[in-house]
């Protein structure tokens, strides 16, 4: 049996968003990416749900919701969209 000695370690690691879709239907760029507004994905462009189970960059979502009028529309179904509770 041979002995080893980890002299040092270098950890890494990945993820990636779980939601239905690979794109956001809005911008269509990759979850895995960011929106067109943002630079670096992460805490700046989450995902958002609506309660229709369908998913967005929160910027692209947003700009939606203020562009609809007098009620937002999820873009995906049509439902009225409602941010669904963490």
């Amino acid at each position: 049996m041979v002995k080893v000695k980890i002299v040092s370690w270098h950890g890494v690691a990945s993820w990636t968003w779980d939601a239905q879709d690979d794109a956001c239907g809005i911008c269509r760029q990759d979850f895995d990416g960011c929106c067109p507004d943002c630079k670096m994905p992460g805490d700046d462009c989450p995902l958002i749900w609506g309660t229709c189970n369908h998913a967005f960059h929160l910027h692209c979502i947003l700009k939606w919701v203020h562009a609809q009028n007098p009620r937002a529309q999820c873009p995906m179904c049509r439902r009225p969209w409602d941010f669904r509770a963490s």
